[in-house]
């Protein structure tokens, strides 16, 4: 079997002296201990075959002082020395991504004074903790790390230990220390929580303002990012909140919405249930808006939803009923129609949703309203199979405002067949086959 070719990336090591083996048999000799005290020869050549597949996944920067001392006790099977250089090594690094994330920050999210000292004076477990809090490592890499820091504390030559390990144990503690620290050089910074809100509640962001906080949005990590988007949904169903507090808070989520993880959309519907579970209406009301306007709605359940579609049916029924109605509908319809791109219309909500599409596209006595027609035209073009077999139905009963029109209105007759030419015969219901027929006659 031919040898396997080393990456391009992976050290090779030197191989091992045909004297060091040998000289640790001597040593142990000279002392008048056992050889088997310490690792045997095919364990020191195991673990050193296998340490340049873990080397390589260090970045050359971290590869320093601590992992040369760990190569050279790999090489003399001094794995309790070996597993303490290395769990030194991932700590720095965990320090060094706390450290880069702000310590100002820190203290932020902590609510406790935070500095290099306390940084330097934290336990291993706690950093750990504080880590997985930031972000900065996984709940896995948590895990995996905290089995090593045990190991680390009971195993290594930091203090007397319970026990040896052999040359597996080492290349998966090494494995694990690699993996979850020491190969990830990337260190999200933290958002200056004080300074983000102050941002968001003073005048409207200019452009470069604008692009300096969502840029530093998407460079933190998401666990904050979590927090800074609830605390802006928070400002905007603040009935206290200025407009332009409101306005930043909607232009800074809907750069992110695209990036909303499931804790992100989960915590924001959490905080918007709070809020009718309180009792308190206007920030309830104000937050339905917040969802609404960033194109959310289905994110919230049957009920708000029946509500938000049905007041924008409504304000447009309305405006068509209204005076000067013609120039009225246009922004209207075009806000039914962002709704209704959200989401199915709720069954509740859809007689009334397409009474009023229709009555204002196939207009009345007067004419309709020709800038809104388009609109109009892609709702119904987007009608569901359902939906269009209502059109047909209400078109088809005097006892309805539209089937009255269609009746006593050539022009209401003639807008409904040009409505039907806007849907596939396909989609009409056998149900209602014959009065489509009859209408496209």
């Amino acid at each position: 079997m031919s040898a396997m070719i080393p990456s391009p990336n992976e050290p090779v090591l030197p191989a091992l002296p045909a004297t060091v083996l040998p000289a640790i048999a001597e040593l142990t000799g000279s002392l008048g201990i056992p050889r088997t005290v310490l690792a045997s020869d095919d364990e020191i050549e195991y673990a050193w075959r296998d340490l340049p597949r873990e080397l390589r996944e260090i970045p050359p920067e971290l590869r320093d002082a601590l992992i040369a001392r760990m190569c050279v006790a790999v090489s003399t099977g001094l794995f309790d020395g070996a597993i303490n250089y290395a769990w030194n090594a991932a700590i720095i690094q965990l320090r060094n991504k706390v450290k880069n994330f702000g310590l100002p920050i820190v203290a932020q999210i902590l609510q406790a004074d935070f500095e290099d000292k306390h940084l330097l004076e934290l336990q291993d477990s706690r950093l750990l903790d504080l880590c997985l809090k930031l972000d900065l490592i996984t709940e896995d890499g948590f895990f995996f790390l905290d089995q090593c820091r045990v190991i680390r504390n009971n195993y290594s030559a930091a203090h007397p230990t319970i026990g040896s390990v052999n040359d597996r144990e080492f290349v998966t503690f090494l494995n694990r220390c690699v993996r979850y620290a020491l190969a990830d050089t990337s260190s999200p910074r933290g958002v200056d929580i004080g300074a983000f809100i102050s941002a968001i509640k003073g005048a409207r962001f200019t452009a470069n303002q604008f692009g300096v906080w969502v840029q530093r949005l998407n460079d933190t990590h998401d666990a904050q990012r979590q927090l800074l988007v609830g605390m802006v949904h928070g400002i905007y169903s603040d009935p206290n909140a200025s407009e332009p507090s409101r306005l930043n808070s909607l232009d800074i989520c809907e750069s992110l919405k695209a990036a909303f993880n499931a804790a992100t959309r989960s915590d924001l519907v959490n905080k918007h249930s709070e809020y009718a579970a309180k009792g308190d209406e206007q920030r309830h009301t104000a937050s339905i808006q917040f969802f609404e306007k960033l194109g959310l709605l289905s994110l919230l359940n049957e009920s708000e939803q029946h509500a938000v579609f049905f007041r924008a049916t409504e304000r447009l029924w309305n405006a068509h009923n209204g005076m000067n109605n013609f120039y009225n509908e246009p922004p209207f319809a075009e806000r039914l129609y962002e709704i209704s791109q959200q989401g199915a219309v709720p069954e509740t909500v859809q007689e009334h949703f397409v009474q009023t599409i229709s009555c204002c596209y196939v207009g009345n006595g007067y004419g309709v309203s020709w800038v809104a027609a388009a609109t109009y035209e892609k709702l119904i073009q987007s009608f569901s199979p359902r939906e269009i077999a209502t059109m047909i139905r209400l078109a088809a009963s005097k006892q309805t405002v539209l089937g009255r029109r269609v009746a006593s209105l050539p022009s209401c007759r003639q807008r409904l067949k040009q409505a039907l030419q806007l849907i596939d015969a396909a989609s009409v219901s056998s149900g209602v086959k014959s009065w489509y027929d009859h209408f496209m006659a």
